[in-house]
């Protein structure tokens, strides 16, 4: 009965993932440590002037094994200064997503630009806003002989020697993609930030269909806010909230982070933080849900951020996971050179 049961949650599990992810984009726990995937217009916002990022997602291994979802992505950008104030900022992101046992996988290359102007203040307190867009190629495949089919199920149990195995006859696909966001930032001193911004993603639809037929990538919009504050001399917090709109689907991530600088001075940029986020979103056609809770971590260390984050289900699949979700790896680097100019900007 135990092990009929295992295999219905299961099953139960892999057809609700599938339903859902027809709508939605990869997301990383870490929003935050993933500027370029969260929205084209934070391209070139940084207090340096070269940024690289890397980012890591492992999803439901433990129901899946093997066949666990895997995210990655590595970005570089930079900023280019125009006039005593204002910079461009370029960038270019990889990512890829591979989930479930027919492999189903996307890998995507962008380039990014952003125009930032700044609209008062001076260098330790101003106001700016920042245009930005991006136009990536992706590429969408599957692996259809490796997946199970109704037909092939003999008393419960998957047998491949009856019913039938269906085919898809294109398992491979390219297509274009184009987004555009904006951002507006305000520094107060040194210590002290807050940021908002929002993006408008697939704007030209791609079809997404693997046969002849026309299914349209839903478009997504993204709106998300920040900031960080130092409320004594070695302590400070970190609110944010990012919230995706995409077809039927909607998701908010809203938590803090709590930061303690370590050693003498904060002009070496080393610090911990620890967070406690949340994860909302909607179950299609049967209200709402908290999906998890997040627990995160973030090491600085001068040009080096390292964060580590981990995704406790609390959802309806709960009984088929134990609870478990996910585990997220970041790491971004800064080049800073001699000069820092211009303003301070919020540090993603």
């Amino acid at each position: 009965m135990k092990k009929t049961t295992t295999h219905f949650l299961t099953l139960c599990f892999v057809m609700l993932v599938a339903l859902t992810s027809q709508a939605q984009d990869i997301h990383f726990s870490q929003f935050y440590q993933s500027p370029l995937n969260l929205n084209p217009a934070m391209t070139g916002v940084m207090n340096c002037n070269h940024r690289m990022v890397v980012n890591y997602r492992n999803q439901w291994a433990s129901i899946l094994k093997n066949n666990a979802y895997n995210t990655y992505s590595a970005s570089y950008d930079q900023k280019v200064p125009v006039g005593r104030y204002d910079y461009f900022g370029i960038g270019g992101t990889l990512w890829g997503d591979k989930a479930g046992a027919s492999e189903f996988a996307t890998i995507q290359a962008r380039l990014s630009g952003s125009y930032a102007k700044k609209m008062g203040g001076y260098r330790k307190k101003a106001h700016y806003l920042v245009l930005g867009a991006d136009v990536g190629v992706s590429n969408r495949s599957i692996k259809s002989y490796n997946l199970q089919w109704p037909s092939q199920n003999l008393n419960g149990q998957f047998n491949a020697n009856v019913g039938t195995a269906e085919t898809i006859l294109d398992p491979s696909f390219l297509f274009m993609d184009l987004s555009a966001g904006a951002l507006w930032f305000s520094v107060f001193n040194e210590d002290a930030n807050f940021y908002f911004g929002g993006a408008f993603s697939h704007l030209n639809r791609a079809n997404q269909s693997f046969e002849n037929a026309n299914i349209p990538l839903y478009s997504k919009f993204t709106f998300h806010a920040g900031g960080e504050f130092m409320l004594a001399n070695k302590f400070g917090v970190g609110p944010g909230v990012v919230t995706f709109f995409q077809g039927p689907s909607w998701q908010v991530n809203v938590g803090n982070s709590f930061k303690f600088v370590l050693g003498n001075s904060r002009r070496y940029n080393q610090s911990f933080q620890f967070g406690v986020w949340a994860r909302l979103a909607n179950r299609l056609n049967d209200g709402k849900l908290m999906d998890a809770i997040i627990a995160s971590t973030r090491f600085d260390y001068e040009q080096f951020t390292i964060g580590f984050s981990y995704d406790i289900n609390t959802s309806s699949l709960f009984p088929a996971t134990n609870g478990n979700g996910s585990f997220e790896f970041s790491l971004v680097y800064k080049i800073c050179g001699p000069e820092r100019r211009g303003v301070y900007c919020p540090n993603f």
